[in-house]
């Protein structure tokens, strides 16, 4: 097996090598590479210490030193060399009580998480696989080095990576290791919103979304997401739906595929950005959240789910910030899952009174959220959606064109001009004429003129 290593890589390892030690790229780098992926990251294990690899290089950069680990920085790109080490005994499922160096490469690998992450190459040595990772990578497994109870229990957070890694590859568990992510899934209890959130978001955002699935089956969202838990439960016995709700949302997430969405915000002249895709896969995993608690049977056995939107932009929210994520993705996704189940009338003003009130900013969001809802739908009126859908798009894109105002922000007037030309202070009265102004000229676009703005403004505080 031949790894082409990066020069950079090649040149720490040779440069720790000519000093006598042992040096070697490990765990994820091995194993993309040899599934012909391009790594994110190169990680490398020495048998030197960490003062040792400091002294080998100009510039390094104390990372995690008391964990053996030393960035070493080559033209500006930092790389992870890290001693070999024994973990000791575990006591909250997360931290060693104390780190161990070894200059035994075989124990540094054994206390890795999974064999495909427990391989280590370099060109002297050639593939170093101790536990028959590249055999697991071949049938496509995932697999715990040694004993799985004693892996998890090491770092609970090792079962959802279990999980993550399998939708990311599109890999099964093996059995064993399954059983144990079954057990010990109460262990996650232990572990930080952020880091749950990171590898939660890992798996929305994979092809393979619907191993969220295997999270509930193996009671792992009953401990980090149990409002999903209530989605899995809840029935839909309405024509609209084929599926209970948390399986209409797991349609929905897979629904959402990059490149049909790349292709649909450039036609709608939204500027994607790299978190873009993970907002909407958010959005799309908590749109009907709210459904459970709002339930309702009528006589005919028909369920219906009213105000489920509102109810879940609630549940949205607590479970963004249990979760630690940043506010600005806790807005937009507060605001997609409030919005998601607005349906305008296909004419050119309800179409700019809805992007005013969901915010011109993300129509097109909102648009791309209510498109795979409507795909993990029934047949059930399906085509007519869809083409109401496209109505709507296309009454936006040509409001965009010709610069209709849909905002405040874009209004042809602003508190300055309705202080010094109507002679308004500073206050609640003046924010309620700008929006009053502004609900004046989305009902008629003409109006968006400063002069005729100032005019209607005087008329308003008579």
């Amino acid at each position: 097996m031949k790894i082409e290593l990066p020069e950079k890589v090649r040149f720490i390892i040779e440069t720790i090598e000519n000093a006598g030690f042992e040096a070697f790229a490990v765990g994820g780098c091995v194993r993309d590479s040899m599934m012909n992926r391009k790594p994110n990251d190169w990680d490398i294990t020495t048998s030197a210490k960490p003062q040792e690899v400091k002294a080998l290089f100009h510039r390094t950069i104390d990372t995690g030193i008391q964990h053996g680990t030393v960035t070493v920085m080559i033209k500006k790109e930092g790389f992870e060399v890290t001693t070999y080490r024994i973990d000791g005994e575990y006591e909250d499922s997360r931290h060693p009580k104390e780190v161990t160096f070894t200059p035994d490469l075989s124990e540094d690998l054994r206390r890795r998480d999974f064999t495909i992450n427990a391989m280590a190459y370099n060109d002297r040595t050639g593939l170093v696989d101790l536990f028959n990772g590249a055999d697991d990578l071949e049938k496509k497994v995932i697999r715990a080095v040694g004993d799985p109870e004693e892996r998890f229990t090491e770092d609970a957070l090792r079962i959802m990576r279990a999980f993550r890694f399998a939708a990311q590859l599109d890999f099964s568990i093996d059995e064993v290791t399954r059983t144990a992510t079954e057990k010990l899934a109460p262990t996650l209890k232990n572990i930080s919103g952020e880091r749950i959130r990171d590898e939660l978001t890992k798996l929305i955002v994979s092809d393979h979304p619907e191993y969220l699935k295997e999270l509930y089956d193996s009671g792992i969202t009953a401990i980090v997401l149990p409002e999903f838990d209530k989605c899995m439960e809840t029935p839909q016995n309405n024509p609209h739906h084929v599926y209970n709700v948390g399986d209409h949302i797991l349609r929905s997430m897979m629904e959402l595929e990059h490149k049909c969405l790349s292709e649909f915000l450039k036609k709608s002249g939204y500027e994607e950005d790299e978190n873009t895709f993970r907002i909407l896969r958010f959005a799309m995993m908590l749109h009907d959240i709210g459904k459970p608690d709002c339930r309702v049977t009528d006589e005919d056995g028909v369920d219906h789910f009213y105000r489920h939107a509102d109810k879940g932009e609630r549940i949205a929210e607590e479970i963004l910030r249990r979760l630690k994520e940043d506010n600005h993705t806790i807005d937009l996704v507060r605001r997609l899952v409030r919005f998601h189940d607005d349906r305008p009338a296909p004419n050119a003003k309800s179409v700019r009174k809805a992007a005013s009130r969901i915010g011109s900013d993300i129509f097109p969001l909102y648009l791309a959220v209510h498109h795979c809802d409507v795909l993990a739908q029934s047949d059930h009126l399906k085509e007519e959606k869809l083409e109401h859908e496209k109505q709507i798009l296309d009454l936006f894109l040509k409001s965009r064109e010709q610069g209709e105002c849909l905002s405040l922000k874009e209004l042809d007037i602003n508190g300055g001009d309705l202080i010094k030309e109507v002679g308004m202070k500073p206050g609640p009265e003046m924010g309620q004429v700008l929006n009053a102004l502004l609900d004046k000229v989305i009902d008629d676009p003409v109006l968006n003129e400063k002069q005729k703005l100032i005019s209607l403004a005087k008329d308003l505080i008579r």
